[in-house]
C-alpha cells in the first residue's frame, strides 16, 4: 500500500469508525455469535494472492462486528467501563502510524519524554505528592507483577543476584484481600511465590480488608518462621468496588518492613475528582500503585499507569544494559526499558496525550462525576424497590443488585439471578455481569460508558424489571 493508498483507505476506515460510534445506540449490545460461527466463516489457509482492501473492510461489517459485544454501548453496563475516547483513538492511530520503538531515550526520545511529562501530569491530576514516579505497563496485571517482583527482590536483598527464591531459608507470604482481583493471585503464583504462601485477609461487613485480621495474620507467621514480603491493598475491588483501608494497612506495612501495593485500576480514575481521595487515604505510605487509564479515564486500551514511590529498587530489579543500546547520555536520561518486563515498548502516552489535552481536567472530572451521579440514583431506585437490593456499598459507579422474590433463597435464588441476567444479555437491550458475593450470585451493574446517560439507565432497569419480575 503506498502512501497516497493509505491516505484514500485511512479516510474511508474514520469514516467507518465514525459511523460505527454514531450508530452504536441502535445495535445488540450483546454478541449472538454461536462458537466457531466466525472462524467457519474464514478461510482455512493463508490468501494467496493480495485481495483488495475494499473487500478487507466490507468484512468488519459481515465478519467483525456481529462477533462483538460493544463496550462503549450507552447500554453496556459489563465488567468495568473500558472507554475509547475518539481523540485516544486517534493517538492510537498516530502511535501506530509513526511506528517507531523505545528501546531506549536515543531509539526515540519523544516516546520517553512524552511518557515522563503525561504521568506527571497524572501524578498531579490524582494529588499524588512530587515523591511518586510514573510509568506505562500494559495492563494491571502486569504492573502488580513487576511489584511483587520488586517486593520480592527487597525483602530478599535482591537474592536474583544469588540464588534466587530457592536459596531463601524462609517462605516469602503476600497478603491479599479476599476480595482482590484474580490478576493479584496470578501474579503472586508468576512471581514465584507458591499458593500455600498467598494469604487471604477476612472482609468486613463493607467488603473492606479488616486491619486486625491482617495484623494477626502478619505476627501468626512471623511466629512461624516464615517470612512476609508483601501487602496488596485494594481502592475499588472488581466486583463490588469496595474500599480497603490504606491508611491502617500502610501502617502495618510500615511496622513490619512490607511492601504495600494499592490496586485501584478502576477507581484510581476517580482521584482526579478531589472529593474522592478520602478512598486512598494513606496512599502516600505505600510503595507502589496502579490505576488504568484505559478504564473509566477513557484513553484506548491498553495503557495501564504503574508508580512508585521509590524506583531505585524497581530499576536495580528491571534494569538491563546489553552494549548495542548503551549511549553516552545514559547517565541523563531514564531508560524505560529499565522499568518493566519488556525490553521495547510502544509510544502508548501519546494516546494519553492526546485526550488530557482534547478533554483537559474538568472535561475528565464531569463525565465522572456524571457516572458517580447515576449510580446513586440507581441504588436509590432499586433500594425502593419491592423484592429488589442493594447488596454491597455503592461508593463509586458500580452497582450490585439482587432479585430475591418472596420464598425464593438458595440455590434456587442463584438459578434464578444467573437466569434473569443472561435473559437480559441475550435481549440485546443491556450487557450486565453477574458475580458472586458471600457464596451467592449477584448481579453487577457497572455505569461507565462514555455515552451513558440517565435515560440508559432507566430504560435498562425497566428491562431489567420486566425480565427479572417475569421469570
Amino acid at each position: 500500500m503506498t502512501p497516497e493508498e493509505f491516505r484514500i483507505h485511512g479516510h474511508q476506515l474514520i469514516d467507518w469508525i465514525a459511523d460505527y460510534r454514531a450508530t452504536l445506540a441502535g445495535r445488540p449490545v450483546m454478541a449472538a455469535t454461536k462458537p466457531k460461527e466466525i472462524t467457519n466463516q474464514l478461510p482455512t489457509s493463508p490468501p494467496q494472492d493480495p485481495e483488495p482492501f475494499e473487500q478487507i473492510l466490507a468484512d468488519l461489517d459481515t465478519v467483525v462486528l456481529p462477533g462483538l459485544s460493544h463496550w462503549q454501548h450507552p447500554r453496556f453496563f459489563g465488567y468495568f467501563p473500558s472507554n475509547g475516547l475518539l481523540a485516544g483513538v486517534l493517538g492510537d492511530l498516530a502511535s501506530t502510524g509513526l511506528g517507531v520503538l523505545g528501546l531506549a531515550w536515543q531509539s526515540s526520545p519523544a516516546i520517553t519524554e512524552i511518557e515522563d511529562v503525561t504521568l506527571d501530569w497524572v501524578r498531579q491530576m490524582v494529588g499524588l505528592s512530587i515523591n511518586w514516579h510514573g510509568v506505562i505497563q500494559d495492563t494491571a496485571s502486569t504492573s502488580t507483577l513487576v511489584a511483587l517482583i520488586t517486593a520480592r527482590e527487597r525483602i530478599t536483598n535482591y537474592a536474583l543476584a544469588r540464588g534466587g527464591l530457592q536459596a531463601e531459608p524462609k517462605p516469602l507470604i503476600i497478603y491479599v484481600s479476599a476480595q482482590s482481583h484474580s490478576s493479584v493471585d496470578k501474579a503472586a503464583l508468576l512471581a514465584g511465590f507458591g499458593r500455600d504462601n498467598i494469604r487471604l485477609v477476612p472482609t468486613d461487613a463493607d467488603l473492606a480488608m479488616r486491619p486486625a485480621a491482617l495484623a494477626s495474620m502478619i505476627e501468626a507467621d512471623l511466629a512461624a518462621n516464615l517470612l512476609p514480603c508483601a501487602i496488596v491493598a485494594t481502592t475499588g475491588t472488581t466486583a463490588t468496588t469496595a474500599i480497603d483501608p490504606v491508611q491502617a494497612i500502610a501502617d502495618l506495612a510500615s511496622q513490619h518492613n512490607l511492601w504495600l501495593h494499592v490496586d485501584a485500576a478502576m477507581a484510581g480514575s476517580a482521584m482526579i475528582l478531589p472529593e474522592c481521595r478520602w478512598m486512598w487515604s494513606g496512599i502516600e505510605q505505600a510503595d507502589s500503585l496502579v490505576l488504568n487509564a484505559h478504564k473509566w479515564l477513557g484513553v484506548p486500551f491498553d495503557c495501564s499507569l504503574y508508580f512508585v514511590r521509590d524506583p531505585e529498587h524497581l530499576v536495580r530489579v528491571m534494569s538491563t544494559n546489553p552494549s548495542f543500546l548503551q549511549s553516552s547520555v545514559d547517565g541523563q536520561v531514564r531508560n524505560l526499558r529499565d522499568w518493566g518486563i519488556p525490553l521495547g515498548r510502544r509510544f502508548r502516552a501519546l494516546k494519553l496525550w492526546f485526550i488530557l489535552r482534547e478533554q483537559g481536567v474538568s472535561g475528565l472530572q464531569s463525565r465522572l462525576r456524571r457516572d458517580l451521579a447515576n449510580a446513586q440514583t440507581l441504588a436509590a431506585v432499586v433500594a425502593a424497590t419491592p423484592n429488589w437490593r442493594v447488596v454491597a456499598p455503592v461508593p463509586l459507579q458500580t452497582v450490585c443488585i439482587r432479585h430475591e422474590p418472596d420464598g425464593l433463597t438458595g440455590e434456587a435464588l442463584d438459578t434464578h439471578t444467573k437466569a434473569w441476567a443472561q435473559a437480559v444479555n441475550e435481549s440485546g437491550e443491556a450487557y450486565l455481569t453477574p458475580a458472586t458475593l458471600d457464596g451467592r450470585w449477584m448481579v453487577r451493574i457497572s455505569i461507565g460508558a462514555l455515552p451513558t446517560e440517565a435515560g440508559d439507565i432507566a430504560q435498562t432497569w425497566a428491562t431489567i424489571r420486566r425480565i427479572a419480575e417475569s421469570s
